[in-house]
């Protein structure tokens, strides 16, 4: 049984045209209904929020490191912090919390040859 890759593209294409055009056709007024409204104005957020999170406990070796740095960017950004600050003091908390859970191997060695003498 072969496989034709052009029938996949055409399929993922007309998915991809038809999700895009159907609500420009069924939907031609203006929507009134608040639920309806608030929901499609938070779809963006979730959506990045769907896509981030998982991310963001997996990119790093410690998934504690990833923990805590999640919770103190979510704290920073609580506190009004922008984002520049708060992913540049994630970034840093990832850095430092891994450096001692999981030293590299230069830094082991560096340090055991110096015991040793």
């Amino acid at each position: 049984m072969t496989h034709n890759i052009f029938i996949y593209i055409a399929c993922m294409a007309g998915v991809t045209f038809l999700i895009r055009v159907l609500p420009l056709t069924l939907i031609r007024k203006e929507i009134k209904n608040k639920t309806v409204r608030s929901f499609l104005y938070y779809v963006p957020y979730v959506t990045l929020a769907v896509m981030t999170f998982p991310a963001i406990l997996s990119a790093t070796q410690s998934p504690i490191a990833a923990a805590v740095a999640l919770i103190a960017a979510i704290a920073l950004a609580y506190f009004g912090r922008g984002l520049f600050f708060v992913a540049v003091s994630a970034c840093v908390i990832v850095f430092v919390l891994e450096l001692f859970t999981n030293p590299p191997l230069f830094i082991v060695n560096m340090f055991s040859a110096s015991i040793c003498f």
